[in-house]
């Protein structure tokens, strides 16, 4: 096994890395403390974005992105975690199952996101189905050349700031071990089309700025033209994306938990207490050695699964291992690195207070780390059932 990057994921993550620092983090205390991203600096990432080449790197080549390897996305997503959600979501990763689109489907929704002229949304959580998705209740009525659809949505991340979005939709039921389920159909839905309206949803503490929002559809129409993939297929095109998703949020984590590490370093290293620098002292330095071993740990797990990624051989339980351990172990460095600061952790003067309110949605979106467990514990039993 060869743990190596190639020189050109070397020249990648070092290209990213002066990004982030040079375009993202001199904006993230203010982005923090006003809790919006002025629509002109978003627009300037943007542009910069697609002036470095960064953008839409999440994309094949068959779509016009810049269809990188899954290793070498994971890397990407590991430098641009290192800033807050609401500055790097800007840098532009339309979501991959836009890859569904077909004939104007493509030049309509897919090939203006590659090209940063639009960006989408992901509309599948409800307020009575978060992590049982399959209990959605957003129902889309098949009339004449039309959907109907009526229901809400929330928990939408960037809905307000998005030129459409994808929307899931019970379009039907069918029978399964003498139980009704639902059949789910995903469509392409503008957001100035009428019978959508969109709200601000409640504020969160975590990725200030990174707002999410409230759908509600009241008789919305939509043409059959808009359904994205197939009818009552739109399970096969979500699982497409939150599988892959996961694995990009364990290289968040990843990326979050080596900025942590590397500002409690400098603060151990710098912090005097009793005559000497407190990293001096095991108390302190212990956990730097604890911190440093989990990330290096969490990093191999999400490479290697961004690498079955790559050669097809991932499981919807490598995702969630990789979600799970990545995740758990974020939340336990930022806990450790605010400890090592002490009373100044908690102060908005220094950036780890920051970091401990961001990573702590990581253990709940893209899958509670209790929904990886099940996943993880059902392919792991399926042989003996």
């Amino acid at each position: 096994m060869d743990f190596r990057l190639t020189e050109e994921q070397e020249m990648l993550v070092s290209s990213v890395k002066a990004f982030v620092e040079k375009e993202l983090l001199p904006h993230e205390e203010a982005v923090d403390r006003a809790d919006e991203v002025p629509a002109e600096l978003a627009a300037q990432i943007r542009e910069k974005a697609l002036d470095a080449g960064l953008y839409a790197f999440n994309i094949p080549e068959s779509g016009g992105g810049l269809g990188l390897d899954h290793v070498s996305q994971a890397l990407i997503e590991r430098e641009l975690s290192k800033c807050g959600w609401a500055l790097h979501v800007n840098v532009g990763r339309p979501s991959n199952i836009l890859m569904a689109c077909k004939g104007d489907q493509i030049e309509e929704y897919l090939a203006p996101c590659v090209a940063g002229e639009k960006t989408d949304c992901f509309a599948l959580t409800e307020p009575g189905a978060g992590s049982d998705a399959a209990s959605i209740q957003t129902k889309a009525v098949k009339k004449g050349d039309n959907y109907v659809i009526n229901g809400a949505k929330h928990f939408i991340s960037h809905a307000g700031s998005a030129d459409f979005s994808i929307v899931f939709a019970v379009t039907g039921t069918y029978e399964y071990k003498g139980r009704q389920k639902n059949e789910v159909t995903a469509f392409l839905v503008d957001n100035d089309n009428p019978g959508m309206t969109i709200r601000r949803g409640p504020k969160g503490v975590s990725n200030r700025g990174y707002h999410t929002y409230e759908l509600f559809f009241d008789d919305c129409i939509v043409h059959q033209s808009k359904v994205l993939g197939e009818v009552a297929k739109g399970w096969e095109v979500a699982n497409q994306w939150l599988t892959a998703g996961r694995v990009m949020v364990a290289a968040n984590c990843v990326g979050q938990s080596m900025r942590a590490l590397e500002a409690s370093l400098g603060w151990a290293a710098d912090r005097k207490q009793f005559g000497k620098a407190i990293g001096l002292n095991q108390g302190v330095s212990f956990k730097l050695a604890d911190m440093a071993t989990q990330i290096r740990a969490a990093d191999l797990m999400t490479l290697h699964a961004a690498q079955k990624m790559d050669l097809g051989t991932l499981t919807d339980a490598d995702a969630g291992m990789a979600k799970l351990f990545a995740s758990e172990a974020l939340g336990r460095i930022v806990d450790e690195a605010v400890q090592i600061y002490g009373g100044m952790g908690l102060m908005d003067e220094t950036p780890v207070e920051r970091m401990w309110r961001n990573a702590r949605i990581e253990r709940i979106w893209e899958g509670t780390s209790e929904i990886q467990r099940h996943i993880i514990s059902k392919e792991l039993l399926a042989p003996y059932w």
